[in-house]
């Protein structure tokens, strides 16, 4: 109901970007290319997240539906985008994905100091970025060796076990066959 309301008394004039609080809740939106995008939050809720999930929203919709908006005849024409939007919300409300986004905003305002320090400290953060994608694709390579490793295991486990098995039903067959009969 309020979304409505506030949808009605959006025009020309209203700012693009926008958060209204109405209790505990709050209503963040984002007006680029005639397409508002909206989000109803809680009040705690970051801003900074909220609008990022907005601009992730209008940076797939403008690419999947973008020339299609000025020939919108009826309610609902996107439905399908639904999909995307849900996915999306999850990884937004997933704590861990809250977390690492805010480690991303803080890496990106480190980013923007870094340009203000001189130019032997670049250098050095650039040398532990490089070390530290080195040992990233070391862990990729050895994680895709633990895999391997683990399916050999897992499949000689199996053998054995039913290799013990037929030795066991060998054995009780060859015991019926000489002592029973």
């Amino acid at each position: 109901f309020q979304a409505k309301q506030l949808f009605r008394k959006l025009n020309d004039q209203s700012p693009t970007r926008c958060t209204l609080e109405a209790g505990s809740m709050a209503f963040h939106y984002f007006i680029e290319k005639g397409v508002c995008y909206l989000v109803l939050c809680e009040a705690s809720f970051p801003k900074k997240l909220a609008f990022a999930y907005l601009e992730d929203l209008q940076a797939e919709f403008h690419e999947q539906h973008g020339k299609k908006v000025p020939m919108v005849s009826r309610p609902y024409s996107f439905i399908e985008f639904d999909t995307y939007i849900q996915k999306t919300k999850k990884s937004y409300i997933d704590s861990r994905a809250r977390r690492n986004l805010g480690s991303i905003n803080t890496e990106l305002q480190d980013v923007q100091r870094i340009m203000v320090a001189n130019i032997e400290e670049v250098l050095q953060r650039g040398e532990a970025l490089s070390a530290l994608d080195s040992k990233a694709s070391n862990l990729s390579s050895l994680s895709k060796k633990y895999r391997s490793d683990a399916k050999y295991l897992n499949t000689r486990s199996t053998y054995a076990k039913l290799a013990a098995g037929g030795v066991f039903f060998i054995m009780l067959i060859v015991y019926v066959r000489f002592w029973w009969l």
